[in-house]
C-alpha cells in the first residue's frame, strides 16, 4: 500500500467518524459558518475604517467588505443550508414554501450565533480599538467604537423613521432576491446567484444606509450586539437611544413579510402553473427545431400560448 493510499484511508476513517448525519444539524452548521464569514469580513473592515479615522478606507470599503463576505459565505454554505444568513430571508422562504416552518427557529439561532462568533474576531483589532479612545470602550460620543459592530440611528432620526427605514430596506431586499431562483420567471444562473445577491445588498447599502446603517438582517445586528455586551461595552448597547436595539430586530422581520407578500401578489401568483410551464417550454423547444414557415410558426405559437397577455 502506498503512502498516498494509506493517508487517504485514514482520512476516510476520520470523515466517517466526524460526518454529521442529521440534516438539520448540518444545515445549522452551514448557517453558523456562513454568517461567521459574513460578519468576519464586515466587522473587520468597519474596525479598520473607524480606528484609522478613514485613512485606510471609508464607508464604501465597509459596504463592499460586507458584500464580499456575503458572496463568499453563499458560495461556502449554499449547498448545505441554502445560505440564508438572515432570519428575515428564512422567514420569507417559510412564507413562500421554500423552507419548512420547523426550521425557522434553528436557522435563526444559528445565524445569530454565527454573527456573534464572526464579530468576536475583533480581537485582531483590539489594540487599534483601545488606542482609538484611550483604552475606553464607549457606545456614544465622538470616539465611540460600538458602531464598529452594530447599527445605531443618526441623531436626527425619529423612532418611526428608523422603523420605516428598516422595513423598506428589508422589503426591497426580498423583492430583489426572491425572483432569482424562480424557474417560471427569469432565474439567475445558479453559479452567479451569490454575486447577484451581493450586488443587491451593495445597492441597498449605498442607497439606504444614511439613517441607521441598513442592517436589514436581525442576526447581523443582534449577534454583534450580544458580543459587545459581553466584551466590555456593557448594557448601554441595549439601552442607548431609548432602547433602540429592538428596531433592527422587529422592523426587518416585518419588512420580510411585506416584501414577500408584495412579491406573491404582484408577481408569483401570476406566473404560469409549474406543469403548464414545463409543457410550454417543451413546446417552444419543439418549435425551435422544426423547419416551418413564418406563418405556420406564428399560428402554432399562438395555439400553445398558456398565459396570453391582454
Amino acid at each position: 500500500m502506498s503512502k498516498t493510499s494509506g493517508a487517504r484511508g485514514r482520512m476516510d476513517k476520520v470523515k466517517s467518524k466526524l460526518r454529521v448525519r442529521n440534516t438539520m444539524v448540518r444545515q445549522c452548521m452551514g448557517e453558523i459558518l456562513g454568517t461567521f464569514v459574513l460578519l468576519m469580513f464586515g466587522c473587520a473592515a468597519s474596525a479598520q475604517v473607524k480606528t484609522s479615522r478613514e485613512t485606510k478606507g471609508e464607508f464604501l470599503s465597509v459596504a463592499m467588505a460586507f458584500c464580499v463576505g456575503l458572496m463568499s459565505a453563499m458560495y461556502l454554505c449554499g449547498g448545505v443550508s441554502g445560505a440564508h444568513l438572515n432570519p428575515a430571508v428564512s422567514l420569507s422562504f417559510c412564507i413562500i414554501g421554500r423552507l419548512s416552518w420547523k426550521k425557522l427557529l434553528p436557522y435563526s439561532i444559528s445565524q445569530v450565533l454565527g454573527a456573534y462568533l464572526g464579530s468576536s474576531l475583533f480581537i485582531v483589532c483590539i489594540d487599534a480599538i483601545m488606542d482609538y479612545n484611550q483604552g475606553k470602550l464607549t457606545v456614544t460620543g465622538p470616539n465611540e467604537t460600538a458602531s464598529i459592530f452594530v447599527t445605531y440611528p443618526s441623531e436626527y432620526l425619529s423612532l418611526q423613521g428608523s422603523f420605516l427605514d428598516q422595513v423598506i430596506g428589508t422589503a426591497t431586499l426580498l423583492l430583489c432576491i426572491l425572483p432569482l431562483d424562480e424557474k417560471r420567471n427569469n432565474p439567475a444562473p445558479a453559479g452567479l446567484l451569490p454575486v447577484i445577491v451581493a450586488a443587491v445588498v451593495l445597492g441597498i447599502s449605498l442607497s439606504m444606509s444614511s439613517n441607521c446603517g441598513a442592517a436589514i438582517n436581525p442576526a447581523r445586528d443582534f449577534g454583534p450586539r450580544l458580543f459587545t455586551l459581553t466584551a466590555g461595552w456593557g448594557t448601554e448597547v441595549f439601552t442607548c437611544y431609548n432602547y433602540w436595539f429592538w428596531v433592527p430586530l422587529v422592523a426587518p422581520t416585518l419588512g420580510a413579510i411585506v416584501g414577500t407578500c408584495i412579491y406573491l401578489v404582484f408577481i408569483q401568483w401570476h406566473l404560469p402553473d409549474p406543469e403548464l410551464y414545463s409543457i410550454s417550454n417543451y413546446a417552444y423547444s419543439y418549435i425551435n427545431i422544426c423547419v416551418v414557415s413564418g406563418h405556420f410558426r406564428s399560428k402554432l405559437v399562438c395555439s400553445i400560448e398558456i398565459w396570453p397577455i391582454s
